[in-house]
Protein backbone atom coordinates (compact mmCIF):
# COMPACT_ATOMS: atom_id res chain seq x y z
CA UNK A 1 0.00 0.00 0.00
CA UNK A 2 1.40 3.30 -1.09
CA UNK A 3 2.07 5.46 2.46
CA UNK A 4 -0.48 8.43 2.49
CA UNK A 5 0.83 11.83 2.10
CA UNK A 6 0.54 14.41 5.13
CA UNK A 7 -2.24 16.39 4.80
CA UNK A 8 -2.24 20.47 4.88
CA UNK A 9 -3.81 20.06 8.60
CA UNK A 10 -0.66 17.95 9.48
CA UNK A 11 1.76 19.68 7.82
CA UNK A 12 0.44 23.00 9.65
CA UNK A 13 0.57 21.08 13.06
CA UNK A 14 4.28 20.09 12.56
CA UNK A 15 5.27 23.40 11.98
CA UNK A 16 3.41 25.05 14.15
CA UNK A 17 5.17 22.40 17.13
CA UNK A 18 8.30 23.43 15.22
CA UNK A 19 8.14 27.18 15.45
CA UNK A 20 6.19 27.52 18.67
CA UNK A 21 8.62 24.68 20.45
CA UNK A 22 11.99 26.38 19.37
CA UNK A 23 10.47 29.36 20.83
CA UNK A 24 9.92 28.08 24.61
CA UNK A 25 13.45 25.86 24.05
CA UNK A 26 15.14 29.39 24.20
CA UNK A 27 13.45 30.74 27.22
CA UNK A 28 14.11 27.01 28.98
CA UNK A 29 17.96 27.19 28.25
CA UNK A 30 18.38 30.49 29.37
CA UNK A 31 16.30 29.14 32.64
CA UNK A 32 18.57 26.37 33.33
CA UNK A 33 21.41 28.33 32.75
CA UNK A 34 20.58 29.99 35.96
CA UNK A 35 18.42 27.73 38.17
CA UNK A 36 20.14 26.85 41.29
CA UNK A 37 17.92 24.13 42.48
CA UNK A 38 18.68 21.12 41.67
CA UNK A 39 15.56 18.97 41.51
CA UNK A 40 14.10 22.25 39.08
CA UNK A 41 17.09 22.11 37.29
CA UNK A 42 17.20 18.64 36.56
CA UNK A 43 13.26 18.92 35.28
CA UNK A 44 14.37 21.76 32.56
CA UNK A 45 16.84 19.66 31.70
CA UNK A 46 14.41 16.93 31.02
CA UNK A 47 12.55 19.23 29.09
CA UNK A 48 15.20 20.13 26.92
CA UNK A 49 15.92 16.27 25.97
CA UNK A 50 12.75 15.94 25.19
CA UNK A 51 12.07 18.67 22.87
CA UNK A 52 15.18 18.05 21.06
CA UNK A 53 13.94 14.12 20.21
CA UNK A 54 10.56 15.44 18.83
CA UNK A 55 12.58 18.57 17.39
CA UNK A 56 14.29 16.21 14.89
CA UNK A 57 11.21 13.90 14.54
CA UNK A 58 9.66 16.82 13.20
CA UNK A 59 12.25 17.76 11.48
CA UNK A 60 12.79 13.98 9.62
CA UNK A 61 8.72 14.02 9.05
CA UNK A 62 8.74 17.70 7.03
CA UNK A 63 11.95 16.64 5.38
CA UNK A 64 10.48 13.44 4.02
CA UNK A 65 7.62 15.18 2.40
CA UNK A 66 9.74 17.71 0.75
CA UNK A 67 8.61 20.61 2.99
CA UNK A 68 11.24 23.19 4.05
CA UNK A 69 12.52 23.16 7.81
CA UNK A 70 11.51 26.50 9.18
CA UNK A 71 14.05 28.58 10.64
CA UNK A 72 12.49 28.86 14.37
CA UNK A 73 14.45 30.02 17.05
CA UNK A 74 17.53 29.07 18.04
CA UNK A 75 21.36 29.69 19.35
CA UNK A 76 21.41 33.23 17.75
CA UNK A 77 18.35 34.24 19.79
CA UNK A 78 20.19 33.47 23.17
CA UNK A 79 22.85 35.15 24.88
CA UNK A 80 24.24 33.47 27.68
CA UNK A 81 26.17 34.42 30.37
CA UNK A 82 23.46 37.99 31.04
CA UNK A 83 22.45 38.72 34.43
CA UNK A 84 19.51 36.65 36.31
CA UNK A 85 16.17 37.86 35.11
CA UNK A 86 13.98 35.18 36.82
CA UNK A 87 14.02 33.43 39.99
CA UNK A 88 14.14 29.62 40.73
CA UNK A 89 10.17 29.71 41.39
CA UNK A 90 8.90 31.80 38.11
CA UNK A 91 11.43 29.72 36.18
CA UNK A 92 9.29 26.67 37.42
CA UNK A 93 5.62 28.23 37.23
CA UNK A 94 6.70 29.18 33.62
CA UNK A 95 7.35 25.43 32.88
CA UNK A 96 4.48 24.13 34.03
CA UNK A 97 1.83 26.77 32.25
CA UNK A 98 4.05 26.13 28.86
CA UNK A 99 3.58 22.41 29.66
CA UNK A 100 -0.24 23.08 29.83
CA UNK A 101 0.04 24.78 26.08
CA UNK A 102 1.95 21.88 25.14
CA UNK A 103 -0.59 18.98 26.14
CA UNK A 104 -3.51 21.25 24.61
CA UNK A 105 -1.40 21.38 21.36
CA UNK A 106 -0.41 17.64 21.26
CA UNK A 107 -4.13 16.74 22.02
CA UNK A 108 -5.25 19.11 18.47
CA UNK A 109 -2.64 17.56 16.49
CA UNK A 110 -3.41 14.06 17.36
CA UNK A 111 -6.87 14.43 16.60
CA UNK A 112 -6.61 16.19 12.99
CA UNK A 113 -3.90 13.19 11.65
CA UNK A 114 -4.80 10.45 9.96
CA UNK A 115 -0.70 8.53 9.33
CA UNK A 116 0.00 6.16 11.76
CA UNK A 117 3.29 7.32 12.40
CA UNK A 118 2.25 10.86 13.07
CA UNK A 119 -0.62 9.46 15.11
CA UNK A 120 2.22 7.81 17.15
CA UNK A 121 5.03 10.75 17.18
CA UNK A 122 1.99 12.89 18.97
CA UNK A 123 0.83 10.16 21.68
CA UNK A 124 4.49 10.13 22.47
CA UNK A 125 4.48 14.06 22.74
CA UNK A 126 1.12 13.54 24.60
CA UNK A 127 2.97 11.21 27.17
CA UNK A 128 6.22 13.48 27.61
CA UNK A 129 4.02 16.35 28.25
CA UNK A 130 1.83 14.21 30.80
CA UNK A 131 5.19 13.26 32.36
CA UNK A 132 6.36 16.86 32.48
CA UNK A 133 3.17 17.96 34.04
CA UNK A 134 4.00 15.56 37.06
CA UNK A 135 7.02 16.73 37.96
CA UNK A 136 6.18 20.58 37.47
CA UNK A 137 3.04 19.78 40.33
CA UNK A 138 5.00 17.64 42.43
CA UNK A 139 8.11 20.37 42.71
CA UNK A 140 5.58 23.15 42.85
CA UNK A 141 3.76 21.63 45.91
CA UNK A 142 6.85 20.46 47.24
CA UNK A 143 7.87 24.39 47.50
CA UNK A 144 4.83 25.48 48.46
CA UNK A 145 4.45 27.07 45.21
CA UNK A 146 1.54 25.62 43.91
CA UNK A 147 -2.18 27.57 44.48
CA UNK A 148 -4.79 25.25 44.54
CA UNK A 149 -8.23 26.52 43.19
CA UNK A 150 -10.77 27.27 45.56
CA UNK A 151 -12.48 24.55 47.14
CA UNK A 152 -16.22 24.36 47.60
CA UNK A 153 -18.91 22.20 50.23
CA UNK A 154 -20.88 20.00 48.99
CA UNK A 155 -25.03 19.49 48.84
CA UNK A 156 -26.72 17.05 50.70
CA UNK A 157 -28.49 15.92 47.10
CA UNK A 158 -28.00 17.01 43.38
CA UNK A 159 -29.87 20.13 42.24
CA UNK A 160 -31.71 21.48 39.20
CA UNK A 161 -31.72 24.93 38.05
CA UNK A 162 -35.50 26.55 39.05
CA UNK A 163 -35.27 29.92 37.60
CA UNK A 164 -34.12 31.95 34.97
CA UNK A 165 -31.86 34.26 36.83
CA UNK A 166 -29.60 31.86 37.23
CA UNK A 167 -28.29 33.59 34.38
CA UNK A 168 -28.58 37.10 35.36
CA UNK A 169 -25.23 38.30 36.67
CA UNK A 170 -25.96 42.01 36.82
CA UNK A 171 -29.44 42.89 38.27
CA UNK A 172 -31.72 41.27 41.02
CA UNK A 173 -29.94 38.29 43.35
CA UNK A 174 -26.67 37.52 41.58
CA UNK A 175 -25.79 33.61 42.32
CA UNK A 176 -22.66 32.67 43.32
CA UNK A 177 -20.12 31.15 40.43
CA UNK A 178 -20.75 27.91 39.71
CA UNK A 179 -17.95 24.98 39.57
CA UNK A 180 -17.86 24.85 35.91
CA UNK A 181 -17.32 28.34 35.51
CA UNK A 182 -14.34 28.21 38.01
CA UNK A 183 -12.48 26.01 36.28
CA UNK A 184 -11.92 28.53 32.97
CA UNK A 185 -11.77 31.98 35.45
CA UNK A 186 -8.84 30.14 37.47
CA UNK A 187 -6.93 28.73 34.64
CA UNK A 188 -7.08 32.28 32.68
CA UNK A 189 -6.23 34.49 35.35
CA UNK A 190 -2.83 32.18 36.44
CA UNK A 191 -2.29 32.36 32.96
CA UNK A 192 -2.55 35.75 32.78
CA UNK A 193 -0.35 36.55 35.35
CA UNK A 194 2.50 34.74 34.06
CA UNK A 195 1.43 36.48 30.61
CA UNK A 196 1.57 40.03 32.66
CA UNK A 197 5.13 38.81 34.30
CA UNK A 198 6.80 38.59 30.79
CA UNK A 199 5.75 41.56 29.62
CA UNK A 200 7.16 43.43 32.75
CA UNK A 201 10.86 41.02 32.87
CA UNK A 202 11.06 41.23 28.70
CA UNK A 203 9.66 45.02 28.58
CA UNK A 204 13.02 45.77 31.14
CA UNK A 205 15.44 44.43 28.78
CA UNK A 206 14.12 44.65 25.16
CA UNK A 207 16.40 47.15 23.37
CA UNK A 208 13.95 48.54 20.21
CA UNK A 209 11.75 51.06 21.97
CA UNK A 210 8.65 49.88 19.68
CA UNK A 211 9.40 46.49 21.57
CA UNK A 212 9.28 48.40 24.81
CA UNK A 213 6.08 49.79 23.91
CA UNK A 214 4.41 47.03 22.72
CA UNK A 215 5.60 44.99 25.96
CA UNK A 216 4.56 47.74 28.89
CA UNK A 217 1.20 48.02 26.68
CA UNK A 218 0.59 44.26 26.71
CA UNK A 219 1.21 44.27 30.25
CA UNK A 220 -1.72 47.01 30.75
CA UNK A 221 -4.06 44.57 29.10
CA UNK A 222 -3.24 41.33 30.47
CA UNK A 223 -3.04 43.56 34.09
CA UNK A 224 -6.86 44.76 32.78
CA UNK A 225 -8.12 41.37 32.47
CA UNK A 226 -6.33 39.97 35.67
CA UNK A 227 -8.12 42.51 37.21
CA UNK A 228 -11.49 42.01 35.50
CA UNK A 229 -11.52 38.22 36.22
CA UNK A 230 -10.33 38.26 40.14
CA UNK A 231 -13.25 41.57 40.69
CA UNK A 232 -15.31 38.65 39.75
CA UNK A 233 -13.94 35.80 42.10
CA UNK A 234 -13.44 37.96 45.37
CA UNK A 235 -17.17 39.06 44.88
CA UNK A 236 -17.68 35.63 45.92
CA UNK A 237 -15.02 35.77 48.32
CA UNK A 238 -13.02 33.41 46.75
CA UNK A 239 -8.88 33.59 46.40
CA UNK A 240 -7.52 34.55 43.58
CA UNK A 241 -4.15 33.43 42.72
CA UNK A 242 -1.09 35.48 43.66
CA UNK A 243 0.92 37.88 41.16
CA UNK A 244 4.72 36.85 39.85
CA UNK A 245 5.87 40.20 39.39
CA UNK A 246 8.50 39.96 42.66
CA UNK A 247 10.17 36.93 40.89
CA UNK A 248 11.31 39.42 38.27
CA UNK A 249 15.00 40.93 39.46
CA UNK A 250 16.07 44.19 37.68
CA UNK A 251 17.76 43.32 35.20
CA UNK A 252 18.41 45.48 31.81
CA UNK A 253 21.09 42.75 30.53
CA UNK A 254 19.08 40.90 27.79
CA UNK A 255 19.33 37.38 27.21
CA UNK A 256 17.22 37.11 24.50
CA UNK A 257 16.90 38.78 21.11
CA UNK A 258 13.81 41.15 20.48
CA UNK A 259 12.28 39.11 17.92
CA UNK A 260 11.87 36.02 20.67
CA UNK A 261 10.51 38.95 22.80
CA UNK A 262 8.03 39.47 20.44
CA UNK A 263 7.24 36.30 19.06
CA UNK A 264 6.50 34.88 22.54
CA UNK A 265 4.06 37.55 23.97
CA UNK A 266 2.15 36.99 20.60
CA UNK A 267 1.99 33.34 21.06
CA UNK A 268 1.05 33.77 24.89
CA UNK A 269 -2.12 36.47 23.69
CA UNK A 270 -3.10 33.99 20.57
CA UNK A 271 -2.69 30.85 22.64
CA UNK A 272 -5.10 32.63 25.25
CA UNK A 273 -7.90 32.89 22.88
CA UNK A 274 -8.37 29.19 22.79
CA UNK A 275 -9.36 29.14 26.80
CA UNK A 276 -11.18 32.62 26.71
CA UNK A 277 -13.28 31.05 24.21
CA UNK A 278 -13.78 27.85 26.19
CA UNK A 279 -14.61 30.29 29.18
CA UNK A 280 -17.02 32.37 27.18
CA UNK A 281 -18.85 28.91 25.94
CA UNK A 282 -18.97 27.46 29.81
CA UNK A 283 -20.19 30.59 31.21
CA UNK A 284 -24.27 31.09 32.26
CA UNK A 285 -23.90 34.18 33.71
CA UNK A 286 -24.43 37.46 31.63
CA UNK A 287 -21.44 39.17 33.28
CA UNK A 288 -19.06 36.48 32.71
CA UNK A 289 -20.25 36.39 29.03
CA UNK A 290 -19.42 40.19 28.71
CA UNK A 291 -16.45 39.75 30.64
CA UNK A 292 -14.98 37.22 27.84
CA UNK A 293 -16.31 39.05 25.35
CA UNK A 294 -14.64 41.81 25.92
CA UNK A 295 -11.04 40.17 26.81
CA UNK A 296 -11.54 38.26 23.46
CA UNK A 297 -11.38 41.60 21.49
CA UNK A 298 -8.63 42.96 23.59
CA UNK A 299 -6.35 40.33 22.43
CA UNK A 300 -7.22 40.43 18.99
CA UNK A 301 -6.15 44.05 19.38
CA UNK A 302 -2.49 43.15 20.76
CA UNK A 303 -2.46 40.58 17.92
CA UNK A 304 -2.73 43.12 15.43
CA UNK A 305 -0.18 45.35 16.80
CA UNK A 306 2.02 42.18 17.05
CA UNK A 307 1.52 41.26 13.43
CA UNK A 308 2.03 44.50 12.38
CA UNK A 309 5.24 44.69 13.89
CA UNK A 310 6.29 41.45 13.43
CA UNK A 311 6.16 41.72 9.83
CA UNK A 312 7.34 45.44 9.91
CA UNK A 313 10.82 43.75 10.78
CA UNK A 314 10.77 40.63 8.91
CA UNK A 315 10.43 38.24 12.02
CA UNK A 316 7.38 36.09 11.52
CA UNK A 317 7.93 33.43 9.50
CA UNK A 318 5.20 32.18 6.90
CA UNK A 319 3.78 28.93 7.02
CA UNK A 320 2.95 27.04 4.29
CA UNK A 321 0.61 28.31 1.86
CA UNK A 322 -2.19 26.94 -0.47
CA UNK A 323 -1.61 26.45 -4.26
CA UNK A 324 -2.33 29.95 -6.09
CA UNK A 325 -4.07 28.68 -8.74
CA UNK A 326 -4.52 31.76 -10.55
CA UNK A 327 -0.63 33.17 -9.86
CA UNK A 328 -0.15 28.74 -11.70
CA UNK A 329 -1.89 29.90 -14.63
CA UNK A 330 -0.59 33.21 -15.02
CA UNK A 331 2.85 31.24 -15.55
CA UNK A 332 1.79 28.82 -18.27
Amino acid sequence: MEKLKLTSSEIGSLWGEYVNGTATDVVIKYMYSIIEDEAIKATFNDAIQTFEKQKQQIKTFMENEGFPVPIGFNETDLYLGKQRLFTDAFCLNYLHVITLHGLLGHITAFSISVRKDLRDFYDSCDHDAKKMYHQTIELLLENGLFQRDPLYYADEHPQFISSKDFKDGYFGKVRTLAATEIISISFNLKKNILTKTLCIAFSQIAESKEVRKFLMDSEKTADGQIKALAKIMQADNLPVPKSLETEVSISTDSPFSDRLLMYHIGFLFQAAQNYHGTGLASSMRTDLVTTYESIILQNLMVTKNWFDIMVKNKWLEQPPLAPNRAEIAKQK
